[in-house]
C-alpha cells in the first residue's frame, strides 16, 4: 500500500497553520476551524473565497478523517495478520502496537496530506491547469453538507443523464 506522509513528525498544528498561509496567499476572505467536541483537535477547516469577481463567495469545507486514517495505518501495520475479536490488536504476533497507538500519527499524516493537496490544487489554479470550481467543487459547503455529500445522498442522480422519452 502506498501511504504518503505516513511517517510525518510535523505537528498537526504546524501543518494546519501552513494550510492557512497558503489559503491566505491565494485570496481567501475568511478561515474557520471546527473543533472535535472538547478535544481541542481540529476536525475541519472552512474557508470563503470569491473565485471570480461578480460571482458569489463560495464556502469550502476541508474535513480531516483521523479515525479513517488511523484505520488505514493500522491495517497497513497489521499487514494481513489475524486481528483479535475487537480488531484493535494482533492475535499472535511479535508486533505489539495496537490500533490506538496510531491515532497521533494518523492526525499528523491526514493533515499533511490535506496540506499537500491544497498546495497542488492552488498551484494548478495559478498555472491555469484547472479553475477553482473544478478542483474544490466536491468540498463546497452549504452550511450542512458538502456538494459531494449531497450528491452521495441522492445516489449521484444529478450526475446521470435524464432518460429520454
Amino acid at each position: 500500500m502506498f501511504l504518503k506522509n505516513y511517517t510525518s513528525e510535523v505537528p498537526a498544528s504546524q501543518t494546519i497553520h501552513r494550510i492557512e498561509q497558503v489559503l491566505i496567499t491565494c485570496g481567501v476572505s475568511g478561515i474557520t476551524k471546527e473543533y472535535v467536541g472538547t478535544s481541542g483537535k481540529i476536525g475541519a477547516i472552512t474557508f470563503h473565497i470569491q473565485p471570480d469577481p461578480g460571482l458569489p463567495v463560495m464556502t469550502v469545507r476541508l474535513p480531516v478523517e483521523v479515525e479513517r486514517a488511523r484505520d488505514a495505518l493500522w491495517l497497513n501495520y497489521a499487514d494481513g495478520e489475524e486481528l483479535n475479536a475487537k480488531g484493535d490488536a494482533l492475535d499472535s504476533s511479535y508486533k505489539k502496537k495496537r490500533r490506538a497507538d496510531f491515532t497521533e500519527q494518523a492526525e499528523r499524516t491526514a493533515w499533511k496530506i490535506i496540506q499537500d493537496w491544497v498546495e497542488v490544487q492552488m498551484s494548478m489554479i495559478q498555472m491555469k491547469q484547472a479553475d477553482f470550481r473544478e478542483v474544490f467543487l466536491p468540498y463546497v459547503w452549504d452550511g450542512e453538507r458538502t456538494y459531494y455529500q449531497a450528491l452521495k445522498e441522492s445516489g449521484f442522480r444529478a450526475l446521470l443523464p435524464e432518460k429520454c422519452e
